[in-house]
């Protein structure tokens, strides 16, 4: 560890530069030989770098998020070759070269706080032997010797000796005791921070080479530290328990609010997503229109959450919009199909529903019984005109032709269509009918 340190040297002076600094201030409040000015001073450069860290962090965020376009694709290949297992990771590795994406990338923040740890380390570590290193002259080598963290020296390792420990002015029970704690912290905060990633956020619809490796590391991180950490000083104990509890914090706020497409996080955020947006009938937050407006452009690649949030809305009367923002459904007409897309426009009139053949026949025997009905009545009201004018054929020597234009009219049929009486022809002079005989 002393060797890897030494290759880190170059940033000893700057790490040494800004515990410096945070102890002037710290050591103003609490005394400048106590273990809180000292310990604070480590907890306020672990917060330093990590804010230095976020934007790389965003970067690791939005790597992480095109790996997560890919799982469709990586879906495909897996069942294509899920007899052929090293077929399968050699064109995982291809689609990654072609998509410019890093499956490691996770690991950036961790490989970015590498030279600061070692730094660190490399300071406390002259601590505990007694020499000064970067800007810690010989009066902040004797004040940090002196500062103890709930008994424990500063400098102090869970390996030390009874005399080594002596010689800091601690007893080995104590160095021990808190040394024991902090590793067991430190090792259960990075398990739950790499468990909470791998049960809560991750697609598990499709499982590639790259879930496998993190389910790996989530099992083998907290034992490497927790190996490590008895040959860790309690400020480097500190300063990564620090360092993981904020990773765990931070992890827990991106799983919260930005979760990953179709992992339990997301069914969770976009239930309360619903019930938010319902009950103000808008969005509000910047970030809740990005979500939507992701949701809304993946249209038929939606997930089973993402198609529930949608129809959650379509319930309450609203729409979701191109650009991520919530609108009443009354204007607008929203068509939802069975694989989930929406689509808005103009509501259209509605057809009458289609007729079977029986209904069809039943409606035309009740029009054909209407019009019979019809012209009985309309021959009845015939017969009782004529008789007005004359009794009969033989008594009349007018021509037939001479009748009333009521007489003459053609009567319906049962078809609606107009057709000529019996005996007239249709259309110009009507032949005279022959008196009957009697």
């Amino acid at each position: 560890m002393d060797t890897i340190a030494s290759l880190f040297s170059f940033i000893t002076t700057p790490v040494s530069w800004v515990i410096v600094q945070f102890h002037s201030v710290y050591g103003k409040i609490f005394g400048p030989d106590t273990g809180w000015a000292w310990g604070l001073s480590i907890v306020s450069l672990v917060i330093l770098i990590r804010i230095c860290l976020i934007p790389l962090f965003v970067k690791q965020i939005k790597a992480t998020r095109a790996m997560q376009t890919l799982q469709p694709e990586m879906k495909k290949i897996q069942e294509r070759y899920k007899n052929d297992k090293q077929r399968q990771s050699e064109e995982m590795m291809k689609l990654y070269k072609e998509s410019g994406t890093n499956p490691l990338s996770s690991c950036l923040p961790i490989l970015a706080q590498s030279p600061f740890f070692f730094a660190l380390y490399h300071v406390l570590n002259g601590i505990a032997t007694g020499s000064t290193i970067g800007v810690i002259n010989e009066s902040l080598l004797a004040s940090a010797r002196k500062a103890h963290i709930f008994g424990a020296p500063l400098a102090a390792k869970f390996t030390d000796g009874s005399s080594k420990v002596a010689a800091l002015g601690a007893s080995l029970t104590d160095v021990r005791v808190v040394t024991a704690i902090m590793i067991v912290l430190m090792s259960a905060s990075q398990f739950y921070t790499q468990r909470q990633l791998m049960t809560k956020n991750v697609d598990t619809t499709v499982k590639t080479p790259f879930m496998q490796q993190q389910k790996m590391l989530m099992y083998v991180f907290p034992v490497m530290f927790a190996v490590f950490g008895i040959n860790f000083p309690v400020g480097v104990l500190v300063y990564w328990l620090t360092t993981n509890v904020w990773t765990m914090g931070q992890q827990m706020y991106v799983i919260r609010n930005n979760p990953t497409p179709g992992s339990k996080a997301q069914a969770a955020y976009l239930e309360r997503l619903t019930k938010h947006v319902t009950h103000h009938g808008k969005t509000r937050r910047r970030s809740e229109k990005t979500i939507i407006k992701a949701i809304v452009a993946k249209g038929r690649d939606r997930n089973e959450f993402e198609r529930k949030f949608i129809n959650g809305l379509t319930k309450a009367g609203l729409v979701a919009q191109a650009d991520g923002t919530v609108v009443k459904g009354e204007a607008q007409a929203v068509a939802q199909t069975e694989d989930g897309v929406t689509s808005t426009a103009v509501a259209k009139r509605q057809q009458p529903k289609r007729q079977t053949k029986a209904q069809r026949q039943s409606a035309a025997a009740k029009a054909a019984d209407d019009s019979t009905s019809a012209s009985d009545s309309s021959a009845s009201d015939d017969v009782s005109a004529a008789a007005g004018t004359t009794t009969s054929l033989e008594k009349s020597d007018e021509p037939q032709d001479a009748k009333p234009a009521a007489q003459q009219a053609p009567k319906s049929g049962s078809n609606g269509r107009s057709r000529a009486q019996s005996g007239q022809r249709k259309g110009g002079p009507q032949r005279p009918k022959s008196p009957s005989k009697k």
